[in-house]
């Protein structure tokens, strides 16, 4: 197994609560030499094998795509996370969340790659016997057989417990009968093995392995996409399709576990993922903005397009920050566990970090967004035309908002429980919001002292998590049996949570290097600024929402006294990050 740098360990959701050390924080700073080797073997057979290829793909050329992913399966990149007894490497999570973020040039097999290595295979390592292992998981690791995970039905997305698919044990107790439909099946088109979801009597939710060429399986026609045309994707119908019982994956009832726990892994691997969208995404808005001449200058040196590209930089950087510090705070959570460790613990240690997965997920397919918008807009006219790139990218961004969980249902996941927690008596913030609304209401807000060229940034972080537990306290007391119901204000309090959480881990990243860089004292000032920004934007929302009259007058004076700062000059700052992105036409970090 790969070694990791061991960050301190932390518990779930403690960023709101206590404040982190650059030293205890997993950044790309900490990557090994083998995670920096793998990275660059990623980033190489990306660049040589898959982007000359990407029209291909494009075209729906499945030939073309197994082709490489069994290339991939002959670097090794296919089998990081499968078990050195079935073929695999067995490596850490860091590593196989950089694999998922290097080869991320070509969203449409980016799909196809992390279906496969994700939900599709994850669930054999997980809860597959020795002998479902033995069978499935040296042709996974290869890619001589490709997986695909059907779970989602027409009138059961998100609600993914409310599945119509039955499976029935048949007299002789020796096979089951599946029969049901599956919608937007991610590889299905040429996939070799399916994880299915159905309810055993319509009533205990379950995961079967139904291989390819299984009697009564019927793979439909491909599904014509607004972006991720180059993937597969199909509906299944199961009519009567015959299954022996050795192919029940897990427990008869205990799908569900496998259904959610393999989400947190697929949330932090789609975070990963979009870095690496972004950064070739800048890298197309930067050689075409230098190349763009118009009154005489390229475009690049234009103020308004130097604002869109240190934007997207500012939220590359954040995203490495957020998503390597998640992974390996994963990471250490689980070298503590023996080699043999059950299935079971694994997944505890993970989901531990439920809450950290899905602001990953929402956070960093957001910032992607954001970034193809900027390219679509650096191109000009030339962003809408299907020759050039932007126009795909920008298509193809906009399933990261779905995928894996839709962004709604995260930020409720994110409030939810993170609330969920504090009545457990798992999360101390009760006592955290009584303290801070009992320091606001007797008018005594201390800011924190601080040094340093992130001075500023550190005091509106402590700022940002004190108007975050006071939002919490407000929101609290308005609601204190309903607060799950009023979706809007737990979307707010979400995208607090979240922007706490980057600011912090920009901050703490651009710390680590000790003031050597100062292009990463400037992107955490920039992505610090936007965080702040939207941090006080929802926390308005949040009370204007829950009170009126004299109440709401009281409660606003305490926002201002919390949220008082001195901006920064993000114009200059922005320029200087742009002019040196547009310099090396990559973003440089």
């Amino acid at each position: 197994m790969a070694t990791v740098a061991a960050p301190k360990p932390a518990v779930g959701v403690s960023f709101l609560l206590s404040n982190a050390a650059p030293e205890d924080i997993f950044t790309p700073e900490d990557f090994s030499e083998e995670q920096q080797e793998i990275a660059r073997t990623t980033a190489e057979f990306a660049e040589k094998s898959i982007l000359p290829r990407v029209a291909e793909i494009e075209a729906k050329n499945f030939p073309v795509t197994r082709e490489l992913l069994l290339e991939a399966g002959r670097l090794g990149l296919m089998s990081v996370d499968v078990p050195e007894e079935y073929g695999g490497l067995a490596m850490d999570k860091v590593t196989s969340a950089l694999v998922s973020d290097r080869i991320a040039v070509s969203a449409s097999f980016s799909v196809s790659f992390s279906a496969h290595t994700g939900i599709g295979t994850l669930p054999v390592i997980w809860y597959g016997t020795p002998a479902q292992k033995e069978k499935y998981l040296p042709k996974l690791a290869t890619g001589e057989w490709i997986a695909a995970y059907a779970l989602s039905e027409s009138t059961s997305g998100s609600d993914a417990m409310n599945i119509r698919a039955q499976a029935r044990l048949l007299p002789d107790g020796k096979q089951y009968i599946l029969n049901g439909e599956k919608m937007w099946i991610s590889n299905a088109g040429f996939a070799d093995l399916f994880i299915v979801f159905a309810k055993i009597d319509g009533e205990q939710f379950s995961a079967f392995l139904v291989e390819r060429n299984t009697p009564g399986l019927t793979i439909g026609a491909e599904e014509h996409k607004l972006g991720i045309r180059g993937s597969s994707t199909c509906p299944l119908v199961l009519s009567d399709c015959v299954i022996p019982v050795e192919n029940l994956l897990g427990e008869a009832g205990k799908g569900h576990h496998i259904a959610f726990n393999i989400l947190n892994v697929g949330r932090y691997k789609l975070g990963a993922a979009t870095l690496g969208g972004a950064r070739n995404t800048l890298r197309n808005a930067l050689r075409y903005g230098k190349q763009r001449i118009a009154f005489g200058k390229p475009i690049t040196s234009f103020g308004l397009i130097q604002e869109k590209i240190a934007d997207t930089a500012a939220g590359i950087f954040a995203g490495e920050a957020l998503v390597y510090r998640v992974v390996g705070a994963i990471d250490t959570a689980l070298a503590a566990l023996a080699h043999d460790a059950p299935a079971s613990e694994v997944q505890k240690r993970i989901e531990e970090y439920a809450v950290e997965c899905s602001i990953v997920k929402v956070w960093c397919s957001e910032m992607l967004e954001r970034a193809v918008d900027h390219c679509v807009q650096i191109y000009g006219g030339y962003g809408y035309v299907e020759e050039y790139p932007a126009e795909r990218n920008y298509r193809d961004s906009r399933i990261n908002r779905i995928f894996e969980g839709t962004n709604e249902i995260n930020r409720l996941i994110i409030t939810g429980f993170t609330l969920k927690r504090a009545m457990q008596g798992r999360l101390a913030l009760l006592p955290a919001i009584g303290k801070v609304m009992d320091e606001v209401m007797a008018g005594s807000a201390p800011r924190q002292e601080a040094s340093g060229p992130l001075a500023a940034e550190k005091a509106l972080l402590a700022s940002a998590k004190k108007l975050g537990l006071f939002c919490a306290g407000a929101a609290s007391q308005k609601y204190p049996t309903n607060l799950q119901d009023q979706q809007e204000i737990m979307g707010a309090l979400a995208d607090i949570l979240i922007e706490i959480l980057v600011m912090e881990s920009a901050i703490l990243r651009a710390e680590k290097f000790g003031g050597r860089s100062p292009i990463a004292i400037q992107l955490a000032q920039l992505s610090a600024a936007r965080s702040f920004r939207i941090i006080q934007d929802s926390a308005e929302r949040i009370l204007g929402a829950i009170a009126e009259g004299d109440m709401l007058r009281t409660q606003m004076a305490i926002f201002r006294r919390l949220a008082k700062h001195d901006p920064i000059n993000t114009v200059a700052i922005g320029r200087a990050v742009s002019e040196e992105m547009a310099a090396a036409e990559r973003y440089t970090l």
